[in-house]
């Protein structure tokens, strides 16, 4: 029995998301709804397109990535520091934060620069069909 327990309390510590960090940005609800078929997101259907989009702290980037998942959710606001600009995105796999010149991921949101610690944050992107996608932080 004891080892059952800690089989599963190894499970549940180890079964967390990846994108689930403990950064510095307020908590905000995120619920949206995306049309693909809307002509403002008709790039997103060919990868490795992206799209800004408002919501989230500083609004959102979604990037269309030919794989699976097929899109994948970032705030724009920057983890590491209470820079009120919004992270850009050149379409190579960075963004950029403009304050301090930091960059993350587009691929996981990882920090790409010596001594941040913090993710970029990455919503959920559930696709319900081949049209329409949900954007959640739940």
């Amino acid at each position: 029995m004891r080892n059952f327990f800690l089989l599963f309390l190894m499970l549940t510590l180890f079964s967390c998301e990846k994108n689930e960090t403990y950064d510095i940005l307020p908590d905000v609800p995120v619920n949206i709804t995306i049309n693909l078929n809307l002509p403002q997101f008709n790039k997103l259907k060919t990868p490795p397109n992206w799209e800004y989009i408002n919501g989230g702290i500083n609004g959102i980037l979604i990037q269309s990535t030919g794989q699976t998942p097929a899109y994948k959710a970032y705030d724009r606001a920057c983890p590491n520091n209470d820079c009120t600009s919004s992270m850009v995105y050149d379409g190579s796999l960075r963004m950029k934060c403009p304050c301090d010149n930091s960059e993350y991921s587009i691929l996981e949101g990882s920090p790409q620069t010596t001594g941040n610690s913090y993710f970029a944050r990455e919503y959920r992107v559930t696709q319900i069909n081949a049209t329409t996608i949900i954007i959640t932080n739940n």
